[in-house]
């Protein structure tokens, strides 16, 4: 009979840890192809749907929508599909299969094939990567739907502990026998009927000692456990699922209720730093720890732009660039000019075992721009922008900015930036001391265009004013090449005219 296969979870971008599992989209019993979407996750980056790289039966999901699950853990496990089995003669009458092997060997063979598979990283593709049998038909059979990740399993009626430890009795219990890898134990692994076993008495299978080989946490072991008197819980019959939410609800309630050691105030609510929120934190963190930043700003008189934008939505309303596609053009001209702010400050071990310290230039542009969505702040980034105009320019800033709202961004959409403008006049401000979007060396901020005093030609006007403010790494320039950028993209702001010309 061929074995049940786990699906660890794959890194879903570049260097990802951990994602969020939002909503399964498989049940415990569905039979599912290559390439079938089985779960909707959400990482730092973007919310993408996971697809299966096995076809078959869905045997047991691990996790529960809202659970964060480390990159390289089990997801999904998937039996044979009834149809790839062998076929079973007919009997006269039921016989219980006892197996003959010893369920120490058979755990021991179980574990080293999982530890070979974890070894050797998730091996699991996504869509499109060249999983075979990506076209194959799906049969959904589902005759009713569990909301518990595993089918009710019936207890061994074994004459003995050590005889439950040997049998099996079904190739649906063969399906059972799903390995998992406990934390801290790098030995130990055990089945779903061990694991269900040690949560319903409440013992912690990190503080459990296998009497298996290598390790193997097995039934018996459980069993000893729960006789010591430490590990008895308060309560000695399982607990239902609505007596575990019950309790697990009144728990919130304590730790949201519970004061704050510090102030003395009570706490009326925890939130969990993860997702995009976690991801942010890190970079910013890093970004303010490695970079030795430097910030230089201007005031930029816009007053011919606006009306230059104003005199092409007369003549093309619906095809006209906003302000910020102009702005991103005259950054990717100015970049051209000071090629010092679209680098990369890298360190890399040399060939004695130290470390040296290297600047890394590009062939090209990848600009990112900052879109505040209800997932919280990410910067997508337009590849090749010093290619586009502006009207092209205007396109992709519309287009990334719906998807990366729709939690729909690639990895590569959101990763892969060279320099970062940020616009946040939207929000109504004139400036803002930025952080560096690491690992990137510049970011430029445009702050509200507003009307303001401004002498023009010895005279006092009021004129269309906003705020540039440049946060580059002092390592990769000296101020004067980051003042000569923003007085670039200043002068290109004031004097559209000349600038457009130029390209």
């Amino acid at each position: 009979m061929t074995e049940t296969k786990v699906f660890l979870l794959p890194d879903l971008g570049e260097g990802l840890t951990e994602a969020e599992l939002l909503n399964w989209l498989v049940a415990v019993g569905d039979e599912i192809r290559v390439d079938q979407p089985i779960a909707e996750v959400e990482t730092a980056k973007s919310v993408v749907e996971v697809p299966s790289p096995y076809a078959g039966t869905v045997a047991e999901l691990h996790g529960e929508p809202g659970q964060t699950l480390d990159v390289g853990k089990p997801l999904i496990s998937v039996a044979p599909s009834v149809e790839t089995t062998e076929p079973v003669k007919p009997k006269s009458r039921p016989v219980e299969r006892v197996e003959t092997t010893p369920v120490d060997t058979k755990e021991t063979a179980a574990a080293e094939t999982y530890r070979t598979e974890e070894r050797a990283g998730s091996g699991n593709v996504l869509i499109g990567y060249g999983t075979p049998g990506g076209t194959a038909t799906v049969r959904r059979s589902r005759a009713r739907r569990s909301t518990s990740p595993v089918e009710p399993v019936e207890a061994p009626t074994a004459a003995t502990k050590d005889d439950a430890d040997t049998k099996l009795t079904t190739p649906a219990d063969d399906a059972l026998l799903l390995r998992t890898r406990v934390p801290g134990k790098l030995g130990a692994v055990i089945s779903p009927l061990v694991r269900r076993m040690a949560k319903e008495h409440g013992v912690d299978l990190g503080h459990v000692h296998g009497s298996g080989e290598s390790g193997l946490i097995l039934r018996r072991d459980v069993e000893a456990a729960i006789a010591r008197p430490e590990a008895v819980p308060d309560h000695t019959r399982p607990v239902e699922p609505a007596e575990t939410q019950a309790l697990e609800t009144a728990r919130l309630e304590t730790i949201n209720h519970a004061t704050d050691s510090r102030t003395g105030l009570g706490i009326t609510n925890r939130t969990p730093v993860r997702g995009v929120r976690k991801a942010v934190a890190a970079n910013m963190a890093r970004s303010r720890s490695e970079i030795p930043e430097a910030t230089v700003w201007v005031d930029v008189d816009a007053t011919s732009l606006v009306q230059l934008r104003a005199g092409l939505k007369k003549t093309d309303p619906h095809n006209t660039p906003g302000l910020l596609a102009f702005i991103a053009r005259f950054v990717t001209a100015g970049l051209k000019k000071y090629p010092e702010l679209n680098t990369r400050f890298a360190s890399t071990e040399d060939t004695s075992g130290g470390e040296s310290q290297e600047i890394l230039s590009f062939d090209g542009v990848n600009l990112g721009f900052a879109a505040q969505t209800e997932r919280g702040l990410v910067v997508p980034s337009i590849h090749n922008a010093e290619k586009l105009t502006a009207r092209e320019l205007d396109s992709e800033i519309k287009r990334l900015t719906a998807v990366a709202r729709d939690g729909k961004a690639t990895p590569a959409e959101l990763g892969s930036g060279t320099f970062t403008l940020n616009n946040y006049g939207v929000f109504g401000v004139d400036g803002s001391a930025a952080i560096i979007n690491y690992p990137e060396v510049a970011i430029l901020g445009v702050g509200r265009i507003i009307d303001k005093p401004w002498v023009v030609n010895g005279e006092l006007a009021v004129r269309k004013l906003t705020e540039l403010t440049l946060t580059f790494d002092h390592r990769v320039c000296d101020g004067g090449t980051a003042a000569g950028f923003l007085r670039y993209v200043a002068d290109a702001i004031e004097n559209p005219g000349l600038v457009i010309v130029d390209f």
